[in-house]
């Protein structure tokens, strides 16, 4: 009587003794599952499918976004749907914590903004110092009432259609209607285009204080940020520069 199912790990020379009292003690075996920032609700529930550890099916998909990307902690036999909830509530209780320490004077009217912006700022940079400048960039674009015109938005929308693109998007695509082409649609999409960690959630919720409007990619993994038209159109130049010389064959 009291011993307790469950995975166990028994060490070497372990004695009979002691295999009764690890088993009513229910010292199971702790596994863990990471789900990294910037994952589609579909990749989490992949995951969670190849994780042979976990029994029964993850259930109906729940809404994009919904869905904290963070270590998960479980025993073996642990259901997936019981995971999949989890993650869900992990998300609620964050995004709310976050949202009531925003910052005064912030465009986004609710928490379901505040969670779309940051699945956008999580596509657009993985470099923690860059996430709060982009954030505001959107945010003073948002106020402006000019369109965010981010290129993740536009891979997200045709993926929906046509599935992943394995190619970098072209000028025909930044043209194809969809609800999530930010180059055509006003403010924000529908609804997220991944799910974002924290850190992103806290960038928009708490953004850079700046007027930049523009920034592009500096050919180097990180982004140069600009306030001014012509200055955006002088780093969108050098970019395309960069990536000239890095396509010319070696001498």
């Amino acid at each position: 009587r009291g011993l307790r199912a469950g995975e166990y790990l028994f060490p070497a020379r372990i004695s009979p003794e002691e295999i009764v009292k690890l088993l009513q003690d229910g010292k199971v075996v702790v596994r863990r599952l990471t789900v990294a920032e910037g994952l589609t609700v579909g990749q989490v529930v992949a995951l969670l499918d190849a994780t042979r550890e976990l029994t029964g099916l993850t259930g109906p998909a729940p809404a994009q976004g919904t869905l904290l990307p963070e270590t998960y902690h479980f025993s073996h036999g642990d259901r997936r749907d019981a995971v999949i909830a989890r993650m869900a509530r992990a998300m609620d209780e964050t995004l709310g914590q976050l949202w009531a320490g925003r910052a005064p004077g912030s465009a986004l009217t609710d928490p379901g903004e505040a969670l779309i912006l940051a699945s956008i700022v999580e596509k657009e940079t993985a470099r923690r110092e860059e996430r709060g400048r982009v954030a505001a960039v959107f945010l003073n674009r948002l106020r402006r009432g000019m369109r965010l015109q981010s290129d993740p938005t536009v891979a997200y929308g045709l993926a929906l259609v046509r599935g992943a693109l394995k190619r970098p998007l072209s000028h025909a695509d930044l043209r194809t209607p969809t609800p999530y082409n930010t180059y055509l649609i006003d403010g924000l999409p529908p609804a997220a285009i991944c799910n974002p960690g924290r850190a992103a959630i806290e960038a928009v919720l708490n953004p850079a204080v700046t007027d930049e409007l523009y920034f592009v990619a500096d050919g180097a993994g990180g982004h140069v940020f600009a306030r001014t038209l012509a200055d955006h159109n002088r780093n969108v130049a050098k970019l395309r520069n960069i990536r000239r010389r890095q396509r010319m064959p070696a001498r």
